[in-house]
């Protein structure tokens, strides 16, 4: 109720106005901060002289983010453009060999990464949950799957397994976390897709073939080994029409990004301030919210870059994989919260749908929502923040459907059927602006650290009562009003209309 009712266009208008005028001076804020403190002894480690030409300095604190685009921005692209030359090729000569070219290349390119030790590991298991898959018990897959994962996330055996990768260099413990992990998770689904279906008898072969697609070999995303196979075993692929516009377009669009995150970084230092509690402190309260808020935005925008570069090429390889995850400032569910929309469509086919059904019960989504935040834990490597991180998140999903119980009984529910549409979205829009919030603060603990968390949390709820809490909530709520109305847009443009052919 109340998500597919319009509001006025004045009231509209007004949010718009608000949100602008709170993000500028929100920017305004962490742009003096980010001046002042440029020349701070806290702040040389990790800001640092920039482009030259902009004449300023700046945030290098990501070394993930300047280690792709520097460092290792040759490399990458090297090894890439390797990949759509020969699919090209293959693709012309012989399409229906492509799914064994881009096996063969992708092995070729993580031998010499990391050195055929570390590729006789990974295809030993590879070989495992091969051998159980024949067996067909999903659960003894599931399990040995789990077993794998934890083997490279806890010591001794992480330390033990990292020993097979040859040399050493900046981003090897990136490449060998991502490359093991994600070997994981696709040689898993794989088996449990054997499981459920023993007609169709899947080979080692196409485990192989699933696994070393270079593209998402080291950083995803994920796509389950039945739409994977599905999707390449095509003999003659074809493009729909307008199909490569959109493709130069999104590749225009990830050149554009890593660009303006650059500049961005020249004037904004969000990621060296939060580690600087000292000077974070002094920030006004606009600007530490604003300074919170660009932090999980940033890490979004990250993620986007990354499965916008490496989606380009998957879909150059006619292959429709998962999509970048929706932007935190659409988010004011716990429901669609993730950072990575792989990821999620493994957790959600394979646990949290498998247990939780519908999701309408209480004990059923509690146990779903348990069971795929333990797995989550163990992706992300169990410690104390990550199992923070998780069971703050495993509460506000779980919160968010008792809320939503409480609502459907007596008193609320007869109070809400007393309002109209238009009111009782405003309504939901002040839980949404403070469920936007929780989602903020739940995130933060991981992506940044616990004592910058505590102090946005104290500033905002504490100190800063009411008038920034207040002011926050109301701005929030804006842009969650705004962010229902682009939904409710796009879901009148979804619905068939008298001109359009209903499906029989």
């Amino acid at each position: 109720m109340g998500v597919k009712t319009a509001l006025p266009a004045a009231e509209l208008g007004i949010y718009s106005l608000v949100l602008s005028g709170a993000l500028a001076f929100a920017a305004r804020g962490l742009l003096e901060a980010s001046q002042d403190g440029a020349h701070r002894k806290a702040f040389r480690e990790s800001v640092r002289p920039g482009w030259e030409y902009i004449g300023r300095k700046m945030d290098v604190a990501d070394f993930e983010w300047v280690m792709w685009f520097t460092s290792f921005r040759n490399v990458i692209l090297f090894a890439l453009c390797g990949h759509v030359l020969f699919a090209k090729l293959c693709t012309m000569v012989t399409p229906q060999l492509r799914s064994w070219m881009y096996a063969v290349y992708g092995v070729l390119a993580v031998m010499g990464t990391m050195g055929p030790w570390y590729l006789l590991l990974l295809l030993g298991h590879c070989v495992g949950l091969y051998i159980v898959s024949l067996l067909g018990q999903p659960w003894l897959c599931l399990g040995l799957g789990l077993a794998s994962l934890a083997s490279f996330k806890t010591d001794p055996l992480t330390s033990w397994q990292s020993g097979f990768v040859t040399g050493t260099f900046d981003l090897q413990e990136v490449l060998f976390q991502g490359g093991s992990s994600f070997t994981v998770l696709r040689c898993t689904s794989f088996a449990l897709e054997s499981c459920a279906h023993p007609s169709r008898r899947y080979a080692l072969a196409d485990l192989l073939k699933y696994n070393f697609y270079l593209p998402f070999f080291f950083f995803g995303p994920v796509m389950t080994f039945d739409r994977f196979h599905e999707q390449v075993s095509q003999a003659e692929p074809a493009r729909p029409e307008g199909e490569l516009w959109r493709i130069r377009a999104q590749a225009g669009l990830s050149v554009v990004t890593i660009v303006v995150v650059d500049i961005f970084f020249h004037f904004f230092y969000i990621l060296t301030i939060p580690s600087d509690l000292k000077f974070a402190s002094r920030l006004p309260d606009s600007a530490l919210a604003g300074l919170a808020y660009a932090n999980l935005v940033y890490d979004w925008v990250k993620a986007a870059v990354l499965f916008g570069v490496v989606n380009t090429v998957a879909r150059l390889d006619h292959l429709d994989p998962p999509r970048a995850p929706k932007c935190i400032t659409a988010l004011y569910v716990f429901g669609e919260t993730h950072f990575d929309r792989g990821i999620n469509d493994w957790l959600c086919k394979y646990v949290y749908d498998h247990i939780g059904g519908e999701h309408s019960a209480v004990i059923p989504e509690l146990a779903a929502s348990m069971a795929t935040f333990a797995i989550t834990t163990l992706w992300l490597g169990p410690c104390d923040i990550v199992y923070l991180w998780s069971v703050l998140n495993c509460f506000g999903l779980n919160f968010e459907l008792w809320v939503q119980k409480l609502a459907e009984h007596r008193p609320l529910a007869q109070v809400e059927a007393s309002l109209s549409e238009q009111m009782s979205r405003r309504v939901r829009g002040l839980f949404g602006a403070a469920n936007f919030w929780a989602i903020v603060m739940y995130n933060l603990v991981s992506l940044n650290s616990l004592e910058f968390t505590e102090l946005v949390a104290r500033r905002l709820l504490l100190t800063g009562f009411p008038q920034t809490t207040l002011a926050v909530l109301f701005v929030t709520y804006c842009g969650v009003q705004l962010v229902k109305e682009r939904e409710r847009t796009l879901a009148l443009e979804e619905e068939p209309g008298p001109d359009k052919e209903k499906p029989e």
